[in-house]
């Protein structure tokens, strides 16, 4: 058994000289062994005496029971105290005298309920033996009941059990013990579940030393060894001798443990508010002493008796967890089913956010920031290898169905700081009776306008908060006044530039195009304001008249491409509601006007843009561009040499994704001055240059869609539903967008779809529900000043009704001091966002190999950080040490490098593919981003999955990893990555299930399942409709883009294109889930 040296053989040890509480402890202890010589002796010996504060004479059958010293409440039974982890109580029939044994108490309870079995006659037989008490501790506490019977059979086999289990200790205690690492405040000793149902002894070293678990039960009074001080747990609250403890005292109450409980939003619990047997342990003996810390601190510094905490600056996180990944030099697990999934009902935890730091923060959806705080000092910032910012998407609450509160235009204007020009927001705070107000970005006072002023309550705060929604509200919207404006409010405008070649014609992209277009004239936003424009081109431009005056449309063909012009300077621009009739007429006519006439492929795409500018210049608005050939007239020619293959690996790389000729940019640079945006629709058979066109809408706020080998009956459905979205979506005219910090912060980067005005303000020529926006946020100065700092985001626009607002976003984070606190405050999710745009944006200027690494370099080097924070005997060897907020983040990061930006090279994805995918990536939400890194995968065959309805709409099953491996042949799933919903069916899987879903053509093994529709339901099948009703549940989810379904069969080379979904799995010569963690922690275990 672990015993402690007497406090004399310490002192002779070179200890120093004894203090007054050391000599009490020295004499106490000799008081002890004296007492255990005299309880050796025959009871019969014993004189009864009476108890301490009694009258004297004989003592009765006493009815007193014992309680361990240090346990609050009224007494217990011994069956309690027997179980009682550290609670010191003796076994059946051991005198509580003995070595090991805690001194007991005086209670309330009958003697005949400390032991089962046990007469109470004979209980009340036992003497009790008074003891001198030393000085300075109470008598009452020296009292000791002595308990003495016969030894049974029970007795004598528990007395042989105890001797075995002392020998085992005597052992132990020989054996070289490793020495204890130092515990943490308000942690208790890293117990081993023996320390649960055993007995807690002291090490060497006096009360602050570590617990060790020994055998229930103490051993025998002839058992030998040096005598031991027996030892006094404390009360829970309570120093020993029932003193409260002072500030600054360290009590241990809880187990540190990798997997402890979690509050909301990932933030560990507070002290003491673990649950399980770790709760129910005692306080280390020790932990009450003021002063006194654990095993190898050191103590407080001369005349610091209070509020001393050695770990002050060495706050450990306490929330981890350890993944063996290699035990051994050849040791590697293929198991991928240890490794953590966000599927079932993980899905949801993984993509949730940080709970907001304060009920005033705007939702997470118009502001997520990667880190629920900001670090405190550039240092500190330098360790923290993930990036640091906010996704930001300002006009969410239209997508998500929520109403922003709308502050009228008042004699006041808008209040707002007069130095940083931050608006009202709930953070302010008010001095001098409601007269100022301190601006809680930069700090300035500033006056409140008479017509704003209010009286404070007792707390500080306005009367009338609940009254004006910017007091109480994170988001909130201003009516603009007059010089808000540099021009009145522009009306919503909508210019359809269509390819009429012979290429679109082929393909039905004129007839699908003119058809939705028709089918949206009553959906368009703006009433009677709304403004639109038709041009066609091929060889040629061709204008169209449009007026309301006429009966019919008119065309007018320029057939000067080198420098356009305008045959007509007006009508070309009208109002749709005048011009209605000519209009519909106009698109009726379109896909047969040149259907028989188109004989040539050449394209002036850029000549059809140039005059779409002169057209929009004096007012702006949408330009959206129908596509179906390379370009090869008059400016912006481009060449289908540019895909060169033999470019990859190389350094002129990167050249294949940045746009050759100059011609689009500076054109994006005029649209966007004019207020333009373009959206690029583009079907073509080929290679079309995706990367110079996608250049336009990049600086534009414009949006990409792509549809390879264009084909109507296959991809009409597709076009027709995207370009609804995007003509009746509620859109955000001529807006500019500014995002500002807490001084001593500053906007270091942004990313997404913008043009950049200056170094905070991004011009949008039109913005949207699905357009999100990447910041990034660094240290402007070494410190950051106070206890919180702040973010606010300013969209400054012009609704479809004409009225120029201002949505304004407020968020107040916490200023972290310790890196512990950061990768506690982490969102794994919002980080694998910016991570990607991130990633997308190197692939211009390096590599797609390089942009790869450089996203797993952050990963490792992030990693590699945190298990320093780590002392050696906190984390196991060859164990990939992660937060629980991290917990993901690899398995998303490997279905990023797998996805089609930035997967392989360009023999595995064309070129064109690549560039939209990489658009879209650049202003996707944060849900869309970890949908295409790690598509969910749904299992169709279960009997109850298809049947959940509510609200009319499926109910959506949990997910299946994204494996192969959780896939049964016999089964039917659904894979949804975003983009596209595939139904894969197992090659043996049931026929009669298949019929109903896909007709009884499915039954011919000739036929290919993939060319039979999935769309629309079929009328005599159940299954059929809710399997539809399904798939549109899971669309709605989906932001812009219209994912098109259709079933693969295993093992048809179709099947080749969907493995790659399933991210966990080996595709293309990639590393599977299992290997890509194992090379990750090669490179977090690296020097």
């Amino acid at each position: 058994a672990f015993t402690a040296r007497p406090v004399a053989a310490a002192v002779q040890g070179g200890m120093g000289p004894m203090s007054g509480q050391q000599q009490q402890l020295q004499q106490h202890q000799m008081q002890h062994v004296q007492q255990q010589q005299h309880l050796q002796q025959p009871p019969t010996q014993h004189l009864q005496q009476p108890m301490a504060g009694s009258t004297g004479g004989s003592l009765g059958p006493p009815s007193v029971g014992v309680r361990p010293v240090g346990l609050q409440g009224g007494p217990i039974s011994s069956t309690a105290l027997s179980t009682s982890a550290g609670a010191g109580t003796a076994g059946a029939g051991m005198p509580n005298g003995l070595p090991g044994a805690p001194r007991p108490a005086i209670g309330h309870h009958s003697t005949s309920q400390l032991q089962p079995g046990l007469p109470a006659a004979s209980t009340a037989q036992r003497p009790l033996q008074q003891h001198p008490h030393p000085q300075g501790f109470p008598q009452q506490q020296n009292q000791v009941l002595q308990q003495y019977q016969q030894p049974g059979p029970m007795q004598q086999q528990q007395h042989l059990h105890l001797h075995q289990m002392h020998q085992q200790q005597q052992q132990h205690q020989a054996a070289p013990q490793a020495a204890q690492p130092p515990q943490r405040p308000g942690m208790a000793a890293p117990f081993s579940q023996a320390a649960v149902n055993g007995v807690l002894q002291p090490l060497q070293g006096g009360p602050s030393a570590h617990m060790r678990p020994t055998a229930p039960g103490f051993m025998p009074a002839s058992a030998p060894g040096p005598p031991m001080m027996p030892p006094r747990p404390p009360v829970p609250g309570l120093m020993p001798g029932g003193v409260a403890p002072g500030p600054g005292t360290v009590q241990a109450s809880a187990l540190p443990g990798p997997l402890a409980p979690m509050q909301p939003g990932g933030l560990p619990p507070p002290p003491g508010a673990f649950s399980g047997p770790a709760a129910a342990l005692p306080p280390l003996p020790g932990a009450g002493f003021p002063g006194t810390g654990p095993v190898g601190m050191p103590g407080p510094p001369p005349g610091v008796t209070a509020g001393y905490d050695a770990y002050a600056g060495q706050k450990l996180v306490e929330q981890f967890e350890a993944l063996t990944v290699s035990s051994g030099p050849s040791a590697m697990p293929t198991d991928a089913y240890a490794y953590p999934h966000p599927a079932g009902l993980e899905r949801a935890v993984a993509r949730s956010p940080q709970q907001p730091y304060h009920p005033g923060n705007c939702s997470s959806d118009n502001m997520r920031p990667t880190v629920m705080g900001v670090p405190a000092s550039t240092a500190l910032r330098m360790r923290w290898h993930l990036p640091l910012g906010v996704v930001v998407r300002p006009m969410a609450d239209e997508a998500c169905g929520r109403t922003v509160p709308i502050i009228p235009l008042g004699s006041q204007g808008i209040v707002r700081c007069r130095r940083c020009r931050t608006y009202m927001n709930p953070f302010c705070s008010w001095v001098d009776g409601g007269r100022r107000f301190k601006c809680n970005v930069c700090g300035m006072m500033n006056e409140v306008p008479v017509e704003y002023f209010s009286t404070l309550d007792g707390s500080g705060g306005r009367r009338d908060v609940l009254e004006r929604p910017e007091l109480s509200c994170g988001t909130v919207e201003w009516v603009a006044p007059q010089e808000y404006m540099v021009r009145p409010p522009m009306p919503p405008v909508y210019f359809f530039c269509i390819d009429v070649s012979q290429a679109a014609y082929a393909c039905g992209l004129v007839e699908v195009v003119c058809n939705t277009i028709k089918a949206c004239l009553d959906k368009l936003p703006g009433d009677e304001r709304t403004l639109v424009g038709f041009l066609t081109y091929d060889s040629s431009l061709h204008f169209y008249n449009i007026k309301p005056t006429l009966s019919a449309p008119q065309v007018l063909v320029v057939g000067e491409v080198a420098d356009p012009f305008l045959p007509l300077p007006d009508d070309l621009l009208v109002n749709l509601k005048d011009s209605r009739p000519v209009i519909e007429a106009l698109l009726e006519a379109l896909p047969h006007s040149y259907s028989n006439t188109a004989t040539s492929n050449d394209c002036a795409m850029g000549p059809a843009l140039q005059a779409a500018f002169l057209v929009l210049g004096h007012v702006g608005g949408k330009l959206l561009l129908f596509q179906a050939g390379l370009p090869s007239l008059g400016p912006g020619t481009l060449k289908p040499s540019r895909d060169n293959l033999n470019l990859y690996n190389t350094d002129k790389e990167p050249t294949l994704r940045v746009p050759e000729d100059p011609f689009f940019k500076s054109f994006a640079g005029e649209a966007s001055s004019r207020q333009i945006t373009l959206d690029i629709f583009l079907g073509t058979n080929g290679y079309a240059d995706l990367a110079s066109l996608s250049h336009i809408s990049k600086y534009t706020c414009g949006q990409v869609y792509h549809y390879p080998g264009f084909h109507a009956p296959r991809d009409g459905m597709k076009l027709s539903a995207e370009l609804q979205r995007n003509l009746t979506r509620p859109t955000a005219w001529e807006a500019v967008m500014r995002i500002r910090c807490s001084r001593g912060l500053k906007i270091s980067s942004f990313h997404g779809h913008f043009f950049n005005r200056s170094t905070d303000l991004l011009a949008l020529p039109t913005c949207d529900p699905d357009k999100v926006f990447g910041v990034q946020i660094s240290h402007e100065e070494t410190l950051v000043s106070g206890p919180v700092a702040y973010v606010q985001c300013a969209l400054l626009y012009t609704n479809s009704n004409g009225e120029r607002r201002i949505r304004v976003h407020t968020m107040m984070l916490p200023v972290l001091s310790e890196l512990s606190e950061l990768y506690r405050a982490c969102d794994g999710a919002a980080i694998a966002c910016l991570l990607a745009k991130l990633g997308v944006e190197k692939s211009h200027t390096a590599k797609l190999d390089d942009s790869r690494q450089a996203l797993l370099g952050k990963l490792s080097l992030s990693l590699k950080e945190y298990r320093l924070l780590h002392s050696a005997h906190v984390r196991t060897p060859g164990a990939l040490i992660y937060p629980s907020t991290l917990k993901y983040l690899p398995v998303y990061l490997l279905g990023l490098i797998k996805a089609t930006p930035l997967k392989s090279t360009g023999r595995d994805v064309p070129a064109d593919v690549r560039s939209a995918a990489a658009h879209a990536l650049m202003s996707a939400t944060v849900d869309d981003t970890l949908l295409l890194a790690y598509p969910d995968v749904y299992q169709l065959t279960n009997r109850d999955v298809l049947c959940s309805t509510k609200d009319n709409q499926a109910v959506v099953p949990d997910t299946l990893p994204a494996s192969l491996h959780a896939m049964q042949p016999q089964h039917v799933y659904l894979i949804d990555n975003g983009q596209m919903l595939v139904l894969w069916i197992g090659h043996g899987a049931s026929v009669q299930w298949l019929s109903q879903v896909l007709g009884p053509d499915v039954m011919n093994p000739a036929i290919d399942p993939s060319t039979l529709p999935l769309e629309p339901p079929r009328d005599s099948s159940n299954v059929s409709q809710q399997l539809c009703s399904l798939i549109s549940t899971l669309r709605s989810r989906h932001c812009s883009c219209y994912a098109p379904a259709f079933a693969v069969r295993q093992g048809t080379p179709l099947e080749a294109h969907v493995l790659p979904l399933l991210v966990e799995d080996s595709s293309y010569g990639q590393l599977n889930y299992v290997e890509f963690m194992q090379q990750l922690h090669r490179g977090v275990m690296s020097k």
